[in-house]
């Protein structure tokens, strides 16, 4: 296990100054949610999923809830992933998970709601970047289009986990952002209170041959990354 004084050190030598961010609906703005599905969010629910309750976890999703029954209220434009795989298209170096049409793929009980609203858009992904998930066999785009149709400026992402899902869909949005293919886009934004990531400790690690990974510090990472490519980061959203 990483001790608290290593991680204090990474994030003294690592720091990721936060912002806070208030949104009123001058800005169009979405609101991203990546991949907050049972099979990575809820005790038990498979390979992936925690073994027990999860602080980080359970508070990302409280946080995800409160921001989409804002969205939701206002109207303004909802774009949740959801990973699901099919059984027979393995995803190295990961086990089996979220699998589709199991209940591993499906919204956290908190948020199924959202299946139900009309201004979200609900995407099923079987890879880890949401944005190359997004793509459709004729070539286009799902969430590019999305953007687009509602003319969106900012992008708020939020969800799980933080240096895999999240970090790779905001590099990907960055890059294609830059590239002016996500016109109107200007900003992207990850709130650091509304992401999560898991833990895998050391013993652990070593008896299913994984890589150790400790939650907060790669927490932190994602969160760090994600800035060095110039995503903003909040530890703050407010209305």
């Amino acid at each position: 296990m990483v001790s608290s004084q290593a991680i204090d050190l990474v994030k003294e030598e690592l720091p990721v100054e936060q912002d806070s961010l208030v949104l009123s609906g001058d800005v169009k703005t979405g609101l991203v949610i990546v991949d907050v599905v049972n099979g990575f969010c809820t005790v038990g629910a498979g390979h992936l999923a925690p073994t027990a309750p999860d602080k980080q976890i359970s508070g990302m999703v409280d946080e995800t809830l409160r921001l989409a029954k804002v969205f939701c209220d206002n109207k303004w434009p909802v774009f949740a992933f959801l990973d699901s795989h099919h059984p027979d298209v393995p995803e190295p170096p990961y086990p089996p998970h979220c699998i589709a049409g199991t209940d591993e793929s499906k919204l956290v009980p908190a948020l199924e709601w959202l299946e139900h609203e009309p201004n979200v858009t609900l995407r099923c992904k079987d890879c880890i970047d949401g944005f190359l998930g997004s793509i459709e066999k004729d070539g286009s785009n799902v969430f590019v289009d999305w953007v687009k149709t509602n003319q969106i400026k900012v992008i708020l992402v939020v969800g799980i986990c933080t240096d895999i899902c999240v970090l790779d869909f905001v590099c990907s949005a960055l890059s294609a952002r830059n590239r002016g293919f996500l016109s109107p886009l200007e900003d992207v934004v990850v709130y650091s209170g509304a992401c999560a990531t898991f833990d895998l400790p050391p013993d652990v690690a070593k008896i299913i041959e994984a890589t150790p990974h400790p939650q907060d510090l790669m927490h932190h990472v994602g969160l760090y990354m994600a800035k060095g490519r110039g995503a903003k980061v909040v530890s703050e959203v407010s209305f």
